[in-house]
């Protein structure tokens, strides 16, 4: 029981750490014997001497005695300092609120005034606002988006903290420029990201669903989706991108890749298969795995060992285990190991399934056989070219953070709102990526683009992720 609470806390520190809610920590790990998270091995990443971001601001307290405290209790005489003791603490501060001013002087000459002629008159140059006629920053605007669409937190949690903190801030007021600044500044960026992303040779595709209250012509119960589009393992700059669509028809995905060639990695869903011939779609083995994984969790544990659904595992175990093997070979080498290794193994696996035609189709066995079957074309896709994933996992684990953020805001007010959802959460998964910090990126954008000469056709490229200053850059 008391190592099962020491995992448990040793994860809780870890993932605190991985999310960012604690930036730095030093633990005294010898009394409980709790793993030290100065060990990079614990988060996955490489052993360094520490890990207190070198730039950490330090404040000094210095505590030495005085007066009478310094005379030495045996002879009288004054003690000196013979040396110290530090100890190190880390402090976290809630956010600081402040308002900033620009105050801009106009000037006049006095001498044309005195003589009656036309007074010249100067002003001070003015910065462009983020948003005419409002008072929002672009510290307070990266702040809102990085806390709503990173951290999960509701537009309404954050009107009470504000609230507690003295600041009346309106959820509408803060929904408002959300969606303001992701209209005028991060779309045109989207859209480039976009017309980059349909000039690779290899994407990936996925979707979920979405509750959006006042979708016209629908119920607030009804499902909408939303859509992610992503570059494959060979991308140079990673993008990752969300669209929001009212329904799961196939035409939003033919029409967001527009003239896209070449191979979109999928799930199982019909409808990809309907998409033009220029497009190849390439299945997910995990997705056939998965259910003969479900298909062993409902035998009784006695009868799993030896059971069909647990040889069908081993199959893909073997291919797995290949992969990972190959992961650093060029695409060329990995395809043709993959002809002579990996494809004598599903050869076998759709032997192994044919020899089993009396299972009954509607077992979890039965279902298993049939996916494994009736999508071995797609299945099979991924051994034409050494640059194609033998699984969608990469477009599951970029919708994965929508997900999880969709169980704290529940649903989308509006079309507009669930659209300009999407804008974010692209900017922000994209940034992740190119490992850059969002809430460092977002307030690039905000400083940078408004005073950006907007009628040049290349006036984005400056703002795009893979052309971030060093000070967007994630330290770890």
């Amino acid at each position: 029981m008391k190592k099962m609470g020491k995992r448990v806390l040793s994860m809780l520190l870890t993932l605190c750490m991985v999310v960012g809610l604690i930036p730095a920590i030093s633990i005294e790990a010898k009394a409980a014997k709790i793993v030290d998270i100065n060990d990079y091995s614990v988060i996955g990443l490489k052993q360094r001497d520490d890990i207190v971001p070198e730039d950490t601001p330090v404040e000094v307290v210095e505590h030495r005695l005085e007066g009478d405290d310094l005379i030495c209790p045996e002879c009288g005489e004054t003690m000196v300092e013979i040396g110290k003791e530090v100890r190190r603490t880390l402090v976290i501060r809630k956010p600081e609120i402040s308002i900033h001013e620009d105050w801009y002087y106009t000037y006049a000459c006095p001498k044309c005034k005195q003589e009656n002629t036309e007074v010249p008159i100067a002003e001070a140059p003015k910065d462009k606002a983020l948003i005419s006629g409002s008072f929002a920053s672009p510290e307070a605007v990266a702040f809102l988006m990085t806390q709503k669409y990173v951290m999960g937190s509701p537009i309404y949690r954050m009107e009470r903290d504000f609230i507690r903190q003295g600041l009346w801030l309106s959820r509408q007021t803060m929904s408002n420029w959300m969606l303001r600044c992701a209209k005028d500044y991060l779309e045109p960026i989207y859209e480039e990201l976009r017309r980059r992303l349909t000039c690779r040779d290899v994407l990936h595709a996925d979707e979920t669903t979405l509750q959006v209250l006042r979708e016209p012509g629908k119920k607030a119960q009804a499902k909408s989706y939303m859509w992610l589009y992503r570059t494959s393992g060979d991308a140079e700059h990673p993008i990752v991108l969300y669209d929001y669509k009212p329904n799961r028809k196939i035409e939003n995905a033919e029409e967001f890749l527009g003239d896209f060639h070449g191979y979109l990695h999928a799930d199982g869903y019909p409808g990809y298969h309907k998409l033009p011939e220029r497009i190849t779609v390439v299945g997910c083995l995990a997705h056939a795995r998965r259910k003969f994984a479900d298909a062993l969790k409902v035998l009784p544990m006695e009868q799993r060992r030896g059971s069909s659904p647990a040889e069908a595992l081993q199959y893909f175990a073997r291919i797995a285990a290949w992969e990972k093997k190959l992961e650093e070979l060029t695409p060329e080498e990995r395809y043709k190991q993959r002809q002579e290794k990996e494809k004598p193994i599903l050869d076998a696996l759709y032997a192994w399934a044919d020899a089993r035609k009396n299972v009954a189709p509607k077992s979890a066995l039965g279902k298993a056989l049939y996916y494994l079957r009736e999508q071995r074309s797609y299945l099979e896709r991924y051994l034409l070219d050494g640059r194609l994933e033998y699984t969608n996992n990469r477009a599951e684990r970029s919708i994965k953070p929508f997900v999880i953020d969709r169980k704290n805001f529940l649903f989308a007010n509006t079309p507009e709102g669930a659209q300009g959802s999407a804008v974010i959460f692209s900017l922000i998964e994209t940034a992740k990526e190119n490992r850059l910090d969002p809430y460092a990126y977002l307030l690039y954008i905000f400083r940078t683009a408004p005073d950006l000469d907007r009628r040049k056709p290349d006036w984005v490229i400056p703002l795009l992720p893979e052309n971030a200053p060093d000070c967007c850059k994630v330290n770890i």
